[in-house]
Formats: structure tokens, sequence, C-alpha cells
């Protein structure tokens, strides 16, 4: 079993997929669409991945804001929760996401990747920050229960 990690997006969403082991997070695509109401071609992307891969659970980030507070995205990301769990029948944790665009940004421009270029990268980038987030502190925590 894998876990895949999303970065929801008004008009894409970042995907990454962890190991066999649930260790490590690597990135692995960016799904687009034409207006962010239309998420039917998503939901069957995704489908398609769980299959591919095994994917047993799904962590989808939860945009927050910088003071904890939970903004107009974070409605749109539980509507988009409820219709992943209704299509896969997979548990859906939400992981907080803050900073995890800005840190893929900078990881980015530490690489040497053009400005105009990190667009096609970004929200597969933070989607592994999330999914390596939330495998982190499973680890930590199940080390903790041992």
């Amino acid at each position: 079993m894998r876990i895949l990690g999303l970065d929801y997006g008004s008009k894409t969403v970042g995907v990454a997929l962890s190991d066999e082991l649930l260790i490590t997070a690597r990135s692995l695509e960016i799904i687009r669409r034409d207006k962010e109401s239309k998420i039917r071609k998503t939901l069957a992307r995704i489908d398609e991945l769980i299959e591919e891969y095994d994917v047993g659970l799904i962590v989808l980030g939860l945009p927050k804001n910088m003071n904890n507070t939970l903004g107009e995205r974070v409605e749109k990301t539980y509507e988009f929760k409820e219709a992943l769990e209704k299509r896969t029948k997979l548990e859906v944790i939400l992981w907080d996401e803050r900073l995890t665009t800005v840190s893929a940004d900078k990881l980015m421009m530490e690489a040497g990747v053009r400005r105009e270029n990190r667009k096609d990268y970004v929200d597969s980038i933070a989607a592994t920050f999330i999914l390596q987030g939330y495998l982190d502190n499973r680890s930590f925590n199940k080390d903790k229960c041992d």
C-alpha cells in the first residue's frame, strides 16, 4: 500500500506518492483543469493513480492561514475532500499545508530553476512536502508508541 499526497488548487492538483515502506514521498505529476468547477476528469485521473500504485490512503493539503484561521480556499478543499471520499472510497486526511508552496518555490530557486519554469513544478513539489510532513509525523508518533 502507498499513500497519495495532494495539493489542491484552483486549476491544478499537485500529486505526490509515498514509497511502499511509507518513509519517503516523491513528486508524481500535476493534474490540470480549465475551470475550477470542473473536477470530474481530475477525480478520474486520481482514480487511475490509486489503481496503478495500490494507494490505500490520501493526504490532502489544508490551506490554513498563517494565523491558523480558515480562509476561503478551505471550503473548496472540504468540498474536494468529500468528492474524493465519495469517488475513491478511501480515507482522506487533511494536512496543514502552510508554507509548502513557499518552500517548494525556495527549493527551486536554490536549484537554479528559472522563474518562468517554476510554475510547471511548484504544485507537485508542494504535494511532496505535504505528504512528507504527514509521513514524518506518522513515523515519529509510531516510534513514540513502541
